[in-house]
């Protein structure tokens, strides 16, 4: 069977600091006509679960702990079965949304998440949250990069949690040094290539993004 990558907007509030903004988030499903792995349960579980379908859910992957991309995440495990895989570093941020559910498991740099012909390397990629991570899966040369880099730059930290530094080295160490055709597909908004955004990285450090 054929690997395919689905995307499904969902839309609802990210809350941090005592401020609430409205958002459009990514959810990516990855996988075949019968398994597949959801990054990102943002917002709709019931939405999600309906791009699901019939297939089965091996894994809720989550990219970080922010609100908006964690929010549905509980209903939809609670529809699927499915288990909640974040990295522990994002542990605080998690419990701010869910103080009474744990992931059921957590990520850890350089493990693989197989299902469907699928083979996500996780990437930690902290800045934007402690426990951010990039899922890369070399055969579908693409990278799912959450909130870590986007179209035009890196991830917004400008606050807590954040870190400007931190991400700019997770960016170079971790996603500039992938191939230059990589896809990057982000949390929010369009997708580009690891080539597009790589010459201009000296821009984004002089900025301060």
């Amino acid at each position: 069977m054929t690997t395919r990558i689905e995307r499904l907007v969902t839309s609802g509030q990210f809350t941090l600091d005592g401020g609430t903004w409205d958002v459009e988030n990514n959810v990516w499903l990855v996988g075949d006509e019968r398994d597949v792995v959801v990054i990102d349960a943002a917002h709709d579980a019931e939405a999600i679960a309906r791009a699901v379908g019939d297939r089965r859910l091996t894994a809720i992957v989550c990219t970080h702990a922010h609100n908006d991309h964690i929010e549905a995440a509980p209903a939809l495990a609670d529809l699927t079965g499915a288990a909640i895989r974040l990295h522990p570093d994002d542990l605080p941020l998690w419990k701010a949304t869910h103080p009474r559910r744990d992931p059921d498991g957590y990520l850890l740099d350089g493990q693989v998440i197989t299902t469907a012909g699928t083979a996500l390397t996780v990437l930690h990629t902290p800045g934007h949250a402690p426990g951010a991570v990039c899922l890369y899966d070399a055969g579908l040369g693409t990278v799912f990069t959450g909130d870590t880099l986007f179209q035009g730059g890196p991830g917004a930290t400008g606050r807590s949690f954040s870190h400007f530094p931190t991400i700019i080295d997770s960016i170079r160490d971790r996603l500039l040094t992938l191939p230059p055709e990589t896809k990057v597909l982000t949390g929010h908004g369009d997708s580009t290539t690891i080539g597009a955004e790589a010459p201009h990285l000296d821009e984004w450090i002089r900025r301060g993004h």
